[in-house]
C-alpha cells in the first residue's frame, strides 16, 4: 500500500498544529483500517459427509459465492479455504448431491461442516453433431487407454504393503412404521444415541457389525499369487459367531477393485469399467475443470452410462495433466435405476498414487472406500448399508517373494483377536469418526438385548436348519416331517455339537421313525479337523436308512439342494425302486498343494431292496442274489485353479475363481473283502465353468463323465437323475422322468446362459420391472453294454417277472429351456422343452419349472 503525505502552510500559524493533528489522526485511522481490513482473512475449515452414511465425501466442490476461490474435499471429506476478498457465504457441490451453501462469518476462522444429501439428477447427455470437433474428453480418454500398460499396477512383477481396512453394516432407512416394530422399539428405547449417529442433519442408522484389520498385503506376478497376512483383527457383531472366517472376509484381499480392468465385479456382478477399451459404446463423457491434486495437475472428467438400466457406473475421474495420463482419482456410483436387486445405491471411491523404483512405475491405489446400500423391501422394513473403506502405506514394488511364500492365500496370526485400544490407537492408519467410535458401543448394548438374541436364533433356524441350545444345535427344519406310501408318516430329529463344544471335534447324529414301515431309521457321524494348515478332515460314519435308486446318484447325496431332496421323500416312491440302505465309511480330506483337494473313502454298503429286484452273480451265472453289499474304496481329486479358501472354526469356505473347476472319481468294489459280493471299477469325471461375454452377459457349463467297465447291476451304475417335481434342479434333466435311463458309459453337457437383462433392457415397458432372460442346454449321451443287461433276469426265482431298466439308444436325450428370472427379485420361471425320445406314453414333451434365486 502506497501512503502519500501532504503538508499544508497556513498563514495562521495557531491553526497548524491542530489542522496537522486532526490530518495525521485521520490518515493513521485509514492505514489502521487497510491493515486490518488486509490481515484479517475469512478461513473455513470442516468435513462434508453424506447425509444418508454420515461417511466423508471426497473431492466435492468447495468455494466461496460469488468468487472464483475453491477447493476440493480430500479423501476424507475435509477441506481448508481462505480468502482476503468480501464474500458472505460458502458453497459445496458434487455430482450425484444435491448443492449447499452456509453464511459465513467474514474475516474469522471458523468451522462449518455440511451434509449433502443424495440427487435424482445427472449429467447431460452429450451430443456431437456431424461437422463440429469430437467430445474434448476423449483425447485425454485415449491417452489414457495408450498408457494404460504402463500404469496399470498389474505390470508389475510384485508389490506388497501395509494394508488397513474397515468394514460396518448398519440399519438405515428405519422409517416410522418400521419403529413402531417391538423388537426396533426395545432397541432405540436403549440406544439414545440412534437418531444422531449419522450427524445432526443426516438419517439415523442402527449399527450391527464393524470391523478393523491391519495386514500385509502381498502380489507377485508369473505366475500370480496373492497373500494376506492377518496381524490383528478387531471385531464386533450383532449374531457374529465364527469369528475366524469374518476376520478373513473383512481383510484387504476382498476389497481390491481395479478400474484398469475392463470388467469390475462387485457381488457377483460384472459392471463395465469407464476406462475399458468399450468405452465409446456404453458411457458419455464430459470434460469439467482443470485442478491440482496433491501437487499433481489433473483433468476432471464426469462420465455416465449410455443406458441407465445397464451395469455401469456413473462418476467422475481425475486423469494426469501430464505424459503419464494416469488415472489420479476415481469416484463411481451405481445408480438406483441398474438392473440390480434390493441395491439403492453401490459407490466406490479410490485415490491412487504414483510409485516409482529402478525406474519403473506404477499407479497403486492407496485409498478405497466402498459403500452398498440396500433398499427397503417394503415400508415395513428398513435399509441395509454396507461400508468398507482400506489404505496402503509403506508400498514396495518389484521385489517378489519366493513361490513357497504365497502358499497360503490368508493367513490369521493366533493373537489377531487380541488387541487393546492403545494399539489400535497407534497403528491404524486414520482415526476412527467420532460415530464410528459410538458404534462399538451401540453393539454391544444392542447384541445383549433378550428379544435381539431370539431374532438371531430364529434366523440361524430358518438359514442353517438349526437351533443353537449351548453347546450343541438341533434341526433340521425340512427334515422334521414327511410323508410316503413306505414309511406313512415319518418324524426325524438331527442332533449336532458346534464350536462351543469342540473346534477339532464335531459329533452328529439323526434319529426318524417310519409310523407306516415301523422301522427306525438313524444316522451318527464324528468328524475331526486334524488340522488346519493344510485343511484336513477325516470321518467316521455308519447310517441306515429310506433311499431310491432313481436318486442314488453321487453328486446328488452330496449337494445342498435340500428342497429338492425333502419334496422327492414324498408321495408314492415305488416308481423310484425304493430300498433299506445300511452304510459304514470312513474317510480322510487334506490338500496335496493349494488348489488340489483329495479325499479318500472306504465305504461298506448293503442293498435291501422294496421291489422285485434279482440279478446274476458276474463270476457265476448259477447264483442269483437279491439284497447284496459292496465293500469300495473311492479316491477323489478336485482342481480349483486359483481358488481362494478361508478356514474356519468348523469348516472351510471356498471363494470361486474364474478358472474351470476339474473333479476325478475313481471307486475300486473289494469283492470279498469284509463281506462284499461283487468286485468293479468306476470313474467319472466333472468339469464346470463360468466365464463373462461382454455385453451378453455370463455363460455357465458343465461336462460330466462316466465309465464303469465291470459287469454290474443297475444300482451301481450310474442312474441319470430325472426330475418329476415342479422345482427346477440344476443337477438333474429337468424332463426326465426318474429313473428313465440307466448309463454304464455316458458324457454330459448342460450350459445355462443369463443374459443379465441385456435383452429386456433396451424395451422401455419392460426395463422397470428388472426381468432377466436367460437359456439354457442339456444333452446326454449313453448307453449300456450288453453283458450288463443280460444280468438281470426276467423273472425271479418264483416266476415272477422282474422290472427292467430304459436306457439310451444312439439318439441323446436333450432338452432346452427359456425363462425369465428375477421375478419379485428372487422368482425363477422357465419353459423346458423335450427334444427326444418323444415316443413314450409317461413322458412330458414340456414342462415348467419354478425355483428361487437370490441374486443381486
Amino acid at each position: 500500500m502506497n501512503t502519500v503525505f501532504y503538508f499544508v502552510f497556513s498563514e495562521k500559524r495557531n491553526l497548524f498544529p491542530k489542522v496537522f493533528l486532526l490530518r495525521t489522526f485521520l490518515l493513521f485511522s485509514l492505514l489502521l483500517i487497510g491493515f486490518s481490513a488486509f490481515s484479517q482473512k475469512t478461513v473455513v475449515t470442516g468435513k462434508v459427509t453424506d447425509a444418508e452414511t454420515g461417511d466423508g465425501v471426497p473431492f466435492a466442490n468447495v468455494y466461496f459465492d460469488g468468487t472464483t476461490i475453491g477447493t476440493t474435499t480430500d479423501f476424507d471429506g475435509f477441506y481448508k479455504i481462505e480468502t482476503d476478498k468480501a464474500t458472505d457465504s460458502l458453497v459445496v457441490s458434487y455430482v450425484s448431491y444435491q448443492t449447499r451453501k452456509k453464511a459465513v462469518k467474514k474475516g474469522a476462522t471458523q468451522n462449518i461442516d455440511y451434509q449433502l444429501a443424495s440427487s435424482e439428477e445427472t449429467l447431460k447427455a452429450i451430443v456431437v453433431t456431424s461437422g463440429k470437433r469430437e467430445n474434448p474428453a476423449w483425447e485425454y480418454l485415449r491417452g489414457l487407454l495408450d498408457h494404460k500398460s504402463e500404469n496399470d499396477k498389474r505390470r508389475l512383477s510384485a508389490y506388497e504393503y501395509d494394508a488397513y481396512s474397515k468394514v460396518e453394516l448398519d440399519v438405515d432407512n428405519i422409517s416410522d412404521k418400521f419403529k413402531e416394530k417391538k423388537l426396533v422399539k426395545q432397541i432405540i428405547g436403549v440406544v439414545d444415541s440412534v437418531e444422531n449417529l449419522a450427524g445432526e442433519d443426516g438419517k439415523p442408522i442402527l449399527p450391527l457389525f464393524i470391523s478393523e484389520t491391519i495386514s500385509k498385503y502381498y502380489y507377485r506376478d508369473s505366475p500370480i499369487k496373492r497373500k494376506e497376512e492377518i496381524e490383528k483383527t478387531r471385531i464386533k457383531g450383532v449374531g457374529v459367531d465364527d469369528g475366524s472366517i469374518v476376520s478373513q472376509l473383512v481383510g484387504s484381499s476382498f476389497q481390491d477393485y481395479n478400474f484398469y480392468e475392463s470388467w469390475i465385479q462387485i457381488a457377483g456382478k460384472d459392471f463395465v469399467s469407464p476406462i475399458s477399451e468399450s468405452w465409446r459404446l456404453f458411457y458419455d463423457y464430459e470434460l469439467q475443470e482443470r485442478t491440482e491434486i496433491d501437487d499433481i495437475w489433473c483433468y476432471r472428467i464426469d462420465f455416465q452410462p449410455k443406458r441407465k438400466e445397464d451395469l455401469a457406473f456413473t462418476g467422475t475421474m481425475w486423469i494426469t495433466d501430464d505424459s503419464t495420463f494416469a488415472l489420479k482419482r476415481i469416484d463411481v456410483t451405481v445408480p438406483k435405476a441398474a438392473n440390480l436387486n434390493f441395491i439403492e445405491k453401490i459407490k466406490i471411491q479410490q485415490d491412487l498414487k504414483r510409485i516409482e523404483e529402478d525406474k519403473e512405475t506404477a499407479w497403486l491405489p492407496v485409498k478405497t472406500r466402498i459403500l452398498v446400500d440396500v433398499g427397503q423391501i417394503n415400508d415395513q422394513w428398513a435399509g441395509m448399508l454396507l461400508k468398507s473403506y482400506s489404505s496402503a502405506e509403506n508400498i514396495v514394488i518389484n521385489k517378489p517373494r519366493d513361490l513357497k511364500f504365497y502358499k497360503d492365500a490368508i493367513v490369521v496370526d493366533q493373537e489377531a483377536t487380541n488387541s487393546t485400544d492403545e494399539f489400535w490407537q497407534k497403528n491404524r492408519h486414520d482415526s476412527l469418526t467420532a460415530s464410528e467410535q459410538t458404534v462399538y458401543a451401540m453393539i454391544d448394548t444392542i447384541s445383549n438385548l433378550p428379544m435381539v438374541k431370539s431374532y438371531i436364533e430364529i434366523a440361524d433356524l430358518l438359514i442353517n436348519g438349526y437351533k443353537d441350545i449351548g453347546k450343541v444345535d438341533v434341526g433340521t427344519l425340512l427334515t422334521l416331517y414327511s410323508n410316503n406310501n413306505i414309511e406313512g408318516s415319518r418324524a426325524m430329529i438331527n442332533v449336532r455339537t458346534n464350536v462351543d463344544f469342540s473346534n477339532k471335534f464335531q459329533f452328529s447324529t439323526g434319529i426318524a421313525y417310519g409310523f407306516g414301515d415301523e422301522k427306525w431309521k438313524y444316522r451318527g457321524k464324528i468328524r475331526y479337523i486334524a488340522n488346519r494348515n493344510p485343511w484336513t478332515v477325516i470321518s467316521v460314519a455308519h447310517q441306515y436308512d429310506l433311499q431310491q435308486v432313481a436318486l442314488f446318484n453321487e453328486d446328488f447325496r452330496s449337494s445342498d439342494n435340500y428342497l429338492f431332496m425333502a419334496f422327492s421323500r414324498v408321495g408314492n416312491l415305488d416308481r423310484n425302486r425304493p430300498f433299506y440302505h445300511r452304510q459304514s465309511s470312513i474317510d480322510i480330506q487334506t490338500d496335496i498343494v493349494k488348489g488340489i483337494t483329495s479325499k479318500v473313502t472306504y465305504r461298506n454298503q448293503n442293498y435291501d431292496p422294496l421291489f422285485n429286484f434279482e440279478f446274476f452273480d458276474p463270476e457265476n451265472l448259477e447264483i442269483r442274489h437279491r439284497d447284496f453289499t459292496v465293500s469300495e474304496v473311492m479316491a477323489e481329486v478336485r482342481i480349483g485353479f486359483k481358488e481362494r479358501y478361508i478356514n474356519g472354526e468348523m469348516a472351510r469356505v471356498v471363494i470361486n475363481s474364474n478358472y474351470p473347476v476339474f473333479k476325478f472319481r475313481y471307486i475300486r468294489g473289494l469283492g470279498d473283502f469284509l463281506g462284499g459280493d461283487l468286485e468293479y471299477h468306476k470313474f467319472s469325471t466333472r468339469l464346470e465353468h463360468s466365464f463373462r461375454l461382454g455385453i451378453f452377459g455370463r455363460t455357465d457349463y458343465f461336462i460330466s463323465a462316466g465309465f464303469t467297465p465291470s459287469t454290474l447291476p443297475y444300482p451301481l451304475l450310474e442312474s441319470h437323475l430325472g426330475n418329476e417335481t415342479p422345482f427346477y434342479n440344476q443337477l438333474s434333466f429337468n424332463l426326465m422322468n426318474y429313473f428313465e435311463f440307466v448309463s454304464d458309459k455316458y458324457a454330459s453337457i448342460n450350459v445355462i446362459h443369463d443374459f443379465n437383462g441385456f435383452l429386456l433392457n433396451r424395451i422401455p415397458l419392460m426395463r422397470r420391472l428388472k426381468w432377466r432372460t436367460f437359456v439354457e442346454g442339456n444333452m446326454l449321451v449313453g448307453n449300456v453294454s450288453q453283458k450288463n443287461i443280460d444280468l438281470i433276469p426276467d423273472t425271479d426265482s418264483d416266476g415272477v417277472p422282474v422290472p427292467k431298466f430304459g436306457s439310451l439308444g444312439a439318439t441323446p436325450y436333450a432338452e432346452v429351456s427359456y425363462g425369465v428370472s428375477n421375478i419379485f427379485r428372487f422368482v425363477r420361471v422357465q419353459a423346458v422343452h423335450r427334444l427326444t425320445y418323444l415316443d413314450k406314453d409317461d413322458v412330458s414333451k414340456w414342462g415348467i419349472r419354478v425355483s428361487a434365486q437370490f441374486r443381486l
